[in-house]
Formats: structure tokens, C-alpha cells, sequence
């Protein structure tokens, strides 16, 4: 099993200024982003790189895992 990317993931949304709007259901955070206005879900268990890119293409963040 792949180690964590939550860390690596949280910090490329927070150098993009979105932040942590409330808990989720489970295992899931809700983040907003200042450049796609949309709020989105974040796992805080996530271990794949797809998955993780998309998170960050919904937040209108062009950077990649």
C-alpha cells in the first residue's frame, strides 16, 4: 500500500489559497478554492495519484502530483 498523499495535497491547496470550509462525512474534509469558487471533498486517506489530480483540477489548481 502507498503512503498517504493528504500532506503533500494539502499543501499544494493551501499555497493556491483554498482553504478547509467543515468535516465530511467519514473520512472526507470539505475545501473551497478562491480560483474555481466550488467547494470540493477531500479524503484525508487518499493514496492515489489520479484521484489526488483530479482533486486539484477541480480546484483550478494546474500543478500535478
Amino acid at each position: 500500500m502507498t503512503s498517504s498523499l493528504y500532506p503533500e495535497l494539502v499543501k499544494i491547496l493551501k499555497r493556491n489559497g483554498c482553504v478547509f470550509v467543515r468535516q465530511g462525512k467519514g473520512s472526507h474534509e470539505i475545501w473551497q478554492s478562491p480560483i474555481s469558487q466550488k467547494n470540493f471533498s477531500v479524503p484525508f486517506t487518499i493514496n492515489s495519484k489520479p484521484t489526488a489530480n483530479a482533486i486539484l483540477k477541480q480546484a483550478g489548481i494546474n500543478e500535478k502530483l
